[in-house]
């Protein structure tokens, strides 16, 4: 198949060369020329673990290529869109206006019956108003506007594509069902359900699952608090309900709270969306309103574990949002380091692939080379994400480095009892 994808942020990198390893011929648009240039150039603009590798195997077999010449579009049999569609200031709502433009520039270019498919997360309705764009401007076009929600997660995308729970695709449109079931017949292989539903339906599910890992992680956050103050293990809790078929395991893990391009946003897009509806989504609002507080939380325990911040020096392991990707939006250290500075602390710290990105964003800190330089001469060190190569550090450097042998684990990568043995003053989350 034919497909263009309209966009070279993170969703529609990995899509499109996750379609051109499927064997599809795909273009992908930016009109950002210099990004495509340096695409064009070997040079991936995001960290995802296996997608440099991917692109560079399908361009030198000719199956993925890049421009900022919309009329590549020109004869896709699916043209998807996958632009960002950020939180509006002020009032949550999805900035639709990439989406918008995407639809105009692709009305001039669609030959035959083409499949308009939205990989952006959108407002229900979205394919509503994609449709009537398209319209206005080519009335004679035929066409079909679907919805196809991605549910990638950052650091394990590449997998998550290739191997997804489901694909949703929203349409009801048999043209457009045929065409969308060529497009992902590489995963027939693997048996994976493929639900056709509305348009509206589709849009909707996106946000709705977003929502409730939110809200999962939120849960067990709180969880983790409800543990501290009774001498309860949020890790055993956590493994007991997992257990349970019905909950699972998965997005139980205590911590400082989630972040990332996709939860913030889309939480606060269901949010205003409900409202408008009349049909308020009151779980989510607090979840959000729990989640903005949990971070200040965490702030206020690692001052508490050092007796104080004022004059003193923090080490900071991990920066981005979760580990594996340069993703810094909404991560949880762009409010706990600053709520530390705020306190009268200096902070040092080391991330393995977030410096380029945190730099800018967080003013005052001293960027480290390594782990160990992050902890050297501070007093007191905080774990802020998990990335694999903290979860391994040599004890007994990583102490004598420090002034003081203070650990907050906001990540309970270790145990309290052996750190305890080993002379630190150790502070996890949730945890006896």
């Amino acid at each position: 198949m034919r497909i263009a994808m309209i966009g070279t942020g993170y969703v529609g990198l990995v899509s499109g060369a996750c379609f051109a390893d499927f064997g599809h011929d795909v273009v992908c648009i930016d009109k950002d020329a210099g990004k495509i240039a340096r695409l064009n150039a070997g040079e991936v603009p995001i960290y995802e673990p296996g997608l440099e590798a991917t692109i560079a195997r399908n361009v030198r077999e000719q199956r993925l290529r890049f421009t900022a010449d919309p009329i590549a579009m020109k004869g896709a049999d699916a043209i998807f869109i996958a632009v960002g569609t950020p939180s509006r200031r002020g009032d949550g709502h999805a900035d639709l206006t990439y989406v918008h433009a995407a639809a105009e520039e692709i009305a001039g270019f669609i030959e035959g019956f083409t499949v308009v498919v939205t990989k952006s997360t959108v407002p229900v309705g979205t394919g509503d108003e994609i449709e009537k764009i398209i319209r206005r401007v080519r009335p004679e076009a035929q066409f079909e506007v679907v919805s196809n929600p991605e549910f990638l997660r950052e650091g394990s995308a590449i997998d998550d594509f290739k191997r997804p729970d489901r694909v949703v695709v929203g349409t009801e449109e048999a043209r457009a069902q045929d065409i969308m079931r060529q497009i992902y017949r590489p995963l027939f292989l693997n048996e994976t359900p493929i639900l056709f539903t509305s348009r509206r339906t589709s849009e909707l599910t996106k946000y709705a699952a977003n929502a409730f890992l939110a809200m999962k992680i939120t849960f067990i956050n709180q969880m983790a608090d409800l543990c501290e103050a009774l001498d309860a293990d949020v890790q055993q809790v956590a493994r007991g309900i997992g257990l349970d078929k019905r909950i699972a395991p998965k997005f139980l893990h205590a911590g400082p709270g989630y972040g990332g391009s996709c939860f913030p946003k889309d939480t606060l897009a269901l949010v205003r969306t409900a409202r408008d509806a009349g049909s308020p989504v009151s779980l989510i609002e607090a979840t959000i309103a729990a989640n903005d507080s949990r971070k200040q939380a965490m702030a206020e325990k690692i001052v508490a574990a050092m007796g104080g911040v004022s004059g003193k020096t923090i080490g900071v392991l991990g920066l981005t949002f979760k580990p594996k990707t340069d993703d810094m939006r909404d991560a949880p250290s762009l409010a706990i380091i600053p709520a530390l500075q705020a306190a009268g602390g200096k902070v040092q710290a080391y991330d393995p692939e977030g410096r380029h990105e945190a730099e800018p964003l967080l003013p005052g800190v001293d960027f480290r080379a390594g782990a160990y330089e992050a902890a050297d001469g501070a007093d007191g060190l905080v774990i802020l994400t998990e990335w694999d190569q903290f979860r391994a550090l040599d004890l007994s450097r990583l102490k004598g480095l420090l002034k003081a042998p203070v650990v907050v684990d906001l990540r309970d990568i270790y145990d309290p009892a052996d750190m305890r043995r080993r002379g630190f003053d150790y502070t996890s989350v949730g945890r006896l």
